[in-house]
């Protein structure tokens, strides 16, 4: 019983086989007889394989174009950034001050005066946001491989809010700032306003979009020489 029914399944499985077959012939006869009987539609499927194929190929082509569009436009981004950079980095320290009032002035705040000099317990540049409140900046002209110590972020906390009276406190820097000095920035709501950010701020962001940023943006941490923190210097 067991054989008969397996030469019986056998027997099944391969007229189903057959079936299919004769199906999938009678079904591609009948689409050739058509086709013979109605050569247009052959062409229109010709002439839509062919359009749907250059459209393809055209929509492939524009998304290169854009992306390669995107890739130089980044690249001339950064050319003209470091190009801007370079023209900061060769101003004399009372240039860069009067720079930082101009780019304060650019997003609105009103108010501004450089103050820097003597005496001035680190605010070089004062003003009033577009909001109301008073801006006070210490604004440092370093070189940009130097690192703000922690003993300019201590003095400028001292006096910035205590002495100045600051709703917002800024310290613009042509450098990156060293771990203690960055960590002492963000205790005390010291918006810290490094190079990659000033390189932002000087390329068009607006100042009060940079704000929320404090402590970020200097990008990967370089080590120093030493274990102890580099002594900050003019450019």
């Amino acid at each position: 019983m067991a054989a008969k029914r397996r030469r019986r399944s056998k027997a099944t499985r391969h007229r189903e086989a057959k079936q299919r077959i004769s199906f999938a012939t009678a079904v591609v006869a009948a689409v050739l007889f058509v086709l013979w009987q109605s050569p247009w539609l052959l062409i229109s499927i010709l002439c839509a394989t062919a359009l749907a194929g250059l459209g393809w190929m055209l929509w492939k082509a524009h998304l290169r174009e854009q992306t390669g569009d995107r890739a130089w436009r980044e690249q001339n981004r950064r050319m003209e950034l470091e190009r801007s950079m370079a023209t900061i980095d060769a101003m004399s320290w009372q240039d860069f001050e009067h720079y930082v009032a101009e780019l304060c002035r650019r997003d609105g705040c009103t108010n501004v005066t450089v103050t820097g000099g003597s005496g001035d317990l680190g605010a070089d540049v004062v003003g009033t946001l577009p909001d109301g409140r008073h801006l006070v900046a210490q604004v440092k002209h370093y070189a940009p491989h130097r690192y703000i110590p922690s003993g300019d972020m201590q003095k400028f906390v001292g006096t910035a809010k205590l002495e100045h009276k600051a709703d917002v406190a800024l310290f613009v820097a042509t450098c990156p700032f060293g771990k203690a000095a960055r960590d002492l920035a963000v205790r005390h709501d010291i918006i810290a306003i490094s190079r990659d950010l000033f390189g932002a701020w000087n390329s068009g962001a607006p100042l009060e979009s940079l704000l929320p940023l404090n402590g970020a943006g200097d990008g990967p941490r370089r080590k120093p020489n030493t274990s102890r923190e580099p002594e900050a210097g003019t450019a």
